[in-house]
């Protein structure tokens, strides 16, 4: 009973105070709005924007040859035998991109990096800076008279898919891409739990 008269006499101070209003913010009531607008922002852009997709499936139906065999050292590519033909080998790292144009044996001709081109710290590792340096080698080549490469990447970085599409856009004639990434199979211990 004591308890229910404390309450009521509470009760009854607290309405004497005056009555203080709380105010609200308007963005913390428009959350549709703020969800609208951010689904109306462009998504990011990584470099990939019109890239072509190509549909493996439909080849295959077509019985176009895409994967080497026994005949493809003597097939001619614009009257060049495919093992003749110069080599691009593009070496991606998360840091940096080193593009090399190779002749048929191996010897390097060309050599170009984003370093080279004037990408300085970070913006070397960047797809944009890769576009660029394959572009700039790729105008280097066609001077020497190199139309079309085969292209050996190699490596894990933003710029692998750039480099590539450089290389097409300065009319470079691509005929096979392959991919020498190491894996290995034995990788090193992961990192230890970061403790908060």
């Amino acid at each position: 009973m004591l308890l229910l008269t404390r309450c009521s006499t509470l009760l009854n101070i607290l309405r004497t105070f005056p009555q203080r209003n709380f105010h609200q913010n308007t963005v913390f009531l428009k959350s549709e709005d703020r969800k609208s607008m951010l689904a109306s922002l462009p998504g990011k852009d990584e470099g990939t924007v019109g890239e072509r997709s190509i549909d493996i499936d439909s080849l295959m139906k077509k019985k176009v040859q895409l994967f080497p065999d026994a005949n493809t050292p003597t097939t001619l590519f614009n009257g060049v035998p495919f093992n003749e033909i110069p080599i691009c080998n593009i070496r991606v790292t998360p840091n940096n991109t080193v593009i090399t144009i190779c002749d048929a044996k191996g010897t390097p001709q060309f050599i170009r990096s984003c370093g080279i081109e004037g990408f300085k710290n970070t913006r070397k590792g960047t797809n944009i800076a890769a576009q660029a340096t394959a572009i700039s080698i790729c105008s280097k080549a066609i001077e020497r008279g190199y139309k079309t490469v085969r292209v050996t990447i190699r490596g894990l970085g933003p710029g692998r898919m750039s480099a590539i599409k450089g290389l097409e856009m300065a009319g470079m004639n691509i005929i096979s891409i392959t991919d020498t990434t190491h894996v290995s199979w034995n990788p090193p211990r992961p990192r230890k739990q970061r403790k908060l």
